[in-house]
């Protein structure tokens, strides 16, 4: 496990410097002005020099790359805007701020509402998914399949401007959705969240519920679980340990990369609910035309991909015994 562990994040390691790399280049050697992308729509020429000269435009590509790249760990100096501590993603001209403070004051809305949606859709999919394949073929299973249809047809930004629309303003059930730091208000904090977690999730539950439900009904027809059958095993035991467990695998698998893409940006969701998050944070940088801000939510949502990729292929041998890694 350790020698899979240490390849994997080697191997996590130079997959981020090559994606830094493609992304550094791709906006960088663009034929339009970086240091205008960069400084942003409405930038003064005193400011659009100094992002210019900041930048390093005066120096070959490569030098630049090396410069950004090494500001990541050890900081970078920005003159007459002060020393950019490590890890350090670029300056902000448009936010008049760094690139990495930004992203960490923006980050606890996108983890808050990735971690309660997750929770609550995993629970529900999962086990509407097992009653579902445990049923098949009864009216439970044609009830959960039709719902998980219509679920899984059904687009973010439709069901929470309807859920804003009639729950928040039409019918004041709930207020407006609102962030509040789990410090300060734990209750506030879930409450201000209640209705992006539910419409995401609800979203998520059907394709969760699906997933489940297939790989149940397969497992469920593996050799090994018709003779824990046989020996005389409780139906309950050859649930839990034998044929739920095999289902948890793929379930992983998907549980792992929508965490990541939340985690880098749930921008529909936090865009529908005006919620600031870093999807948001990443939308404005399109509409801002500000080109550090945009680079780091890029790296970020890749960043997330890779280490989620790496805690699911080592959680694999942990779900099921039959997985070795070596």
């Amino acid at each position: 496990m350790l020698r899979f562990l240490t390849r994997r994040t080697v191997a996590a390691a130079v997959t981020l410097v090559i994606i830094a790399a493609v992304t550094f280049f791709l906006f960088f050697a663009m034929p339009s002005d970086p240091a205008r992308l960069a400084c942003g729509k409405v930038c003064p020429p005193e400011t659009l020099a100094q992002a210019r000269h900041n930048l390093g435009l005066d120096q070959p590509i490569f030098v630049q790359f090396l410069e950004w790249l090494a500001g990541v760990f050890v900081g970078r100096d920005y003159e007459g805007l002060g020393h950019c501590s490590a890890p350090c993603l670029g300056y902000s001209f448009v936010n008049r701020a760094p690139v990495f403070n930004t992203i960490i004051d923006r980050l606890p809305v996108t983890i808050s509402l990735t971690i309660g949606s997750s929770v609550i859709y995993l629970i529900f999919g999962v086990g509407t998914g097992v009653i579902a394949a445990l049923n098949q073929g009864k009216a439970l299973d044609k009830i959960a399949s039709v719902a998980s249809l219509i679920g899984s047809s059904m687009q973010i930004y439709f069901v929470g401007t309807l859920a804003m629309y009639f729950l928040v303003f039409q019918w004041q059930l709930i207020e407006r959705p609102r962030y509040v730091p789990f410090t300060e208000n734990p209750l506030e904090w879930a409450y201000g969240l209640l209705l992006p977690w539910l419409v995401l999730a609800m979203i998520s539950t059907a394709n969760y519920t699906r997933m489940t439900r297939s790989t149940m009904v397969e497992q469920l027809s593996e050799d090994y679980v018709r003779t824990a059958r046989a020996k005389g095993m409780s139906g309950r035991t050859v649930i839990t340990r034998f044929a739920l467990r095999g289902t948890l695998s793929p379930i992983a698998t998907i549980f792992g990369v929508d965490l990541a893409v939340l985690i880098g940006g749930a921008i529909i969701t936090e865009t529908t609910f005006s919620l600031q998050g870093v999807g948001r944070l990443s939308i404005q940088s399109v509409v801002n035309s500000d080109l550090p801000m945009l680079m780091a939510t890029v790296l970020l949502a890749a960043a997330a991909i890779v280490v989620f990729n790496i805690i699911v292929d080592a959680l694999y041998a942990v779900i099921d015994p039959r997985v070795r890694l070596s």
